[in-house]
């Protein structure tokens, strides 16, 4: 893939925002979406990167999201995302991490996005939710 130009920006943010609450609500696996990932340049890699990051501190991730996320991410607890992410409060550097590092720290970012996502749309958006993102079509339902 090449690099978005400041034209196509929204829209890959957009596909960003996509794949990413695919995996979080189960719709895609966290396989397939690093997948999508790799395929990405390392300048569109720290974009997601800091895209997730982002996402993640709308959910109001926590230590103990980050703890139970690392579990479900299949990255090691001491690999560096895992260490920042548990931190309390969480560090959020991680498109700042060497490009060795950041398969990983997708990983780790999706993975706890969906632990703090999920708690987010039972305890506060549950039966009465407008948020786009949580109300994705599922997999029977894509085009």
């Amino acid at each position: 893939m090449t690099e978005p130009s400041s034209d196509d920006g929204r829209t890959f943010r957009r596909e960003t925002e996509r794949v990413v609450n695919e995996i979080a609500q189960g719709l895609r696996t966290l396989d397939a979406g690093v997948r999508w990932f790799s395929d990405l340049t390392p300048t569109c890699q720290r974009m997601v990167l800091q895209e997730v990051a982002g996402y993640g501190m709308q959910a109001h991730m926590t230590a103990a999201d980050g703890r139970a996320g690392v579990a479900r991410s299949g990255v090691k607890p001491t690999a560096n995302p895992s260490v920042m992410i548990c931190m309390d409060p969480p560090r959020y550097g991680f498109a700042g991490l060497p490009s060795t590092e950041h398969v990983k720290a997708f990983r780790v970012l999706v993975s706890v996005f969906a632990v703090a996502d999920s708690r987010r749309r039972e305890r506060h958006c549950k039966g009465a939710c407008g948020h786009a993102w949580h109300n994705l079509p599922t997999a029977t339902e894509h085009p």
